[in-house]
């Protein structure tokens, strides 16, 4: 439920305007690009325990891990397509889905690390 529930955070914070609103202003350089990233490492951590707990861990770890990342990013490129052609005030970005894509390898790349010494963490039930 939480994979469920985070990508559609993702999808909400993606579509949405926020122009006009209230909130805060920052002014921290590619800011975005660190969001951007954060949104898509977390997606692929939480969809390989979402595939795990769906499979009740007889789906290989590596297997999962590959289609969570690829999942990951093609789920990033698409947003950016939707900004690009269903929002008035959102732009998709080519860098943006870099940043998706890099979250989603390092979100991998910590679960490989995680995952790597049987004595760290169990993958299988």
């Amino acid at each position: 439920m939480a994979f469920v529930s985070w990508m559609v955070f993702v999808t909400f914070s993606s579509l949405s305007s926020f122009k006009g609103d209230d909130t805060p202003k920052f002014d921290i350089p590619h800011l975005d690009k660190a969001v951007h990233f954060t949104f898509y490492f977390v997606a692929a951590v939480l969809a390989v325990f979402f595939i795990r707990e769906q499979s009740r861990g007889k789906f290989p770890f590596g297997k999962a891990l590959r289609i969570s990342v690829l999942g990951a990013i093609g789920f990033g490129i698409v947003i950016e397509v939707l900004q690009m052609t269903l929002t008035s005030d959102r732009q998709g970005d080519v860098l943006d889905a870099v940043a998706n894509s890099l979250g989603a390898l390092g979100g991998m790349a910590a679960l490989k690390f995680l995952f790597s010494k049987v004595e760290r963490l169990k993958w299988e039930i």
